[in-house]
């Protein structure tokens, strides 16, 4: 399967500027610059097209006819898995009236992946989503978990240990809303399109507890994170670029391919965008 020109018609979209002034991109190098990376960069920095090479990328997305960035799911690879449990998101939209969709309802559960895949070949229904988010790699099968192999990069740049690692797969938009890591965290986009939002530890501890009102730390994904007004102003005080705003960080903007290396303690904000579907997997390691 040709996915190289897939990557590159994807970089030539989105690399050279960001969305916006309070968030200047984040630096990129190229796959012949790896030597020089390394676990205790201080800052973010972006992995253009460094892994393309990971098996899941042409097993698991069909590129679209056009050449566009519009990825498919390979269904019948995957449908050979359906049995296999994972974790789901199911959010409900309603307008409001600005005519802006805002989350009416939020659910997590556990379900077959078989009723993600269907839901994904089928749904046209605009205002109901579907995510399959921070699935755990150790629970998948072991042909697809072998189709998701640790980067040399991350035994090359630290010390090897991975402390956790995660799949995200769905139709954009998607949303991962503004939180913070325990360890040095390799982000690695498989197909779609993935825009990211970060701050450094101070800033972003501080726009977090002033969206936050005081009330301490949340689950990241549980309900008051994920829908209600607590939720809007915190995507706001990241994403909404009025001339009031004032705390500034960086933005990558990752296709196919590319990977965003995040230090610890960095915060960060994640949105899917474009067409077709958005796969992702991250690695948190030391």
């Amino acid at each position: 399967m040709k996915i190289r020109p897939l990557l590159r018609y994807t970089h030539l979209i989105y690399r050279s500027y960001s969305t916006s002034k309070r968030f200047p991109l984040v630096r990129a190098i190229e796959s012949n610059a790896l030597d020089s990376f390394r676990s205790d960069q201080p800052s973010p920095i972006i992995l253009r097209n460094c892994f393309g090479s990971i098996p899941a990328i042409p097993k698991w997305f069909i590129p679209s006819k056009d050449g566009s960035s519009s990825p498919a799911l390979n269904l019948p690879y995957l449908e050979q898995h359906g049995t296999t449990i994972v974790p789901l998101e199911l959010t409900r939209l309603r307008s409001s009236s600005r005519g802006a969709p805002q989350v009416s309802t939020f659910e997590s559960f556990e379900a077959p992946f078989s009723l993600f895949l269907s839901f994904i070949s089928t749904s046209r229904d605009p205002s109901t989503r579907l995510y399959l988010a921070q699935c755990s790699l150790d629970d998948l099968p072991t042909q697809l978990r072998a189709d998701l192999q640790t980067p040399d990069l991350i035994s090359q740049a630290g010390k090897g240990d991975i402390y956790a690692s995660s799949l995200w797969l769905g139709r954009p938009p998607t949303r991962t809303p503004l939180h913070r890591d325990p360890n040095p965290n390799l982000f690695v986009q498989l197909a779609g399109q993935k825009v990211v939002r970060l701050m450094t530890p101070d800033i972003g501890r501080q726009v977090y507890e002033r969206a936050r009102a005081g009330r301490g730390h949340a689950n990241m994904r549980g309900e008051e994170m994920m829908a209600g007004e607590e939720m809007e102003r915190l995507e706001e005080a990241v994403w909404g670029d009025g001339v009031e705003a004032e705390e500034c960080g960086w933005e990558a903007r990752l296709g196919g391919g590319d990977g965003l290396y995040i230090p610890l303690g960095w915060w960060h904000s994640v949105r899917g965008i474009g067409k077709g579907v958005t796969g992702s997997v991250n690695w948190w390691f030391r």
